[in-house]
């Protein structure tokens, strides 16, 4: 789920918790709003922890260090010190 699911559970949770009086035989709709608006911040906290470990750090500089592409020779299994 996305930022923008979130943000709707969290919309349609305060919706029906703060701006309806309506009535359902054996459903709390206060309790189902609180419910949804529940599951939009903990959806929305798990989103942005994921997202802020997926970010590279910048350098000092403040470009992204560059990716360095290692090769692997066949070699390398029966002499780990690298191609004789």
């Amino acid at each position: 789920m996305g930022i923008g699911g979130c943000i709707i559970l969290i919309a349609i949770g305060a919706i029906i918790t703060f701006a309806t009086n309506w009535h359902a035989k054996g459903v709390n709709m206060d309790l189902l709003g609180l419910i949804l608006m529940a599951v939009g911040v903990i959806g929305m906290a798990a989103y942005v922890s994921i997202f802020k470990r997926r970010r590279i750090p910048p350098t000092a500089d403040g470009d992204v260090p560059p990716v360095v592409e290692e090769r692997y020779y066949a070699e390398d299994r029966y002499h780990p010190g690298g191609r004789y």
